[in-house]
């Protein structure tokens, strides 16, 4: 399956911006700007467990299948209900404050997470290597 796999951060484009948006403490955007987050991925057709491996041993753990609507957690522990969806080779998922879509390309796992705020967007672009 194209998604399943690990990925450890490489990039990341609009970190501190999309943090402080979400409301995240200076410090933990401190502790978090430099870190290598892992990212493990399993798929199996439509179904998938996306889990993120923080600092501190933190990780969250979201299974969803596509099209279906599923329970999800924020890195905050923020429980929401969201369905995600396919389009070509990308998943979208709409979370609470933001839309995530996330995608193969060259080998590399990118994710774009896209705030909309009355100034214009907020983005946060992680570009992740496989392990």
């Amino acid at each position: 399956m194209a998604f399943s796999g690990k990925y450890e951060t490489e990039s990341q484009e609009g970190y501190d911006a999309f943090c402080k948006l979400l409301g995240i403490p200076d410090d933990i955007i401190q502790k978090g700007r430099d870190y290598k987050l892992v990212t493990e991925v399993v798929q199996s057709g439509n179904d998938f467990t996306w889990t993120q491996h923080y600092p501190a041993g933190h990780s969250v753990s979201n299974k969803f299948t596509i099209g279906q609507e599923c329970d999800m957690e924020t890195i905050g522990g923020k429980k929401f209900k969201a369905t995600v969806s396919m389009d070509g080779a990308k998943l979208t998922a709409q979370f609470p404050n933001y839309v995530h879509i996330s995608e193969i390309s060259g080998g590399k796992l990118i994710e774009t997470s896209t705030a909309t705020t009355a100034s214009g967007p907020v983005v946060l672009k992680r570009t992740s290597k496989k392990l």
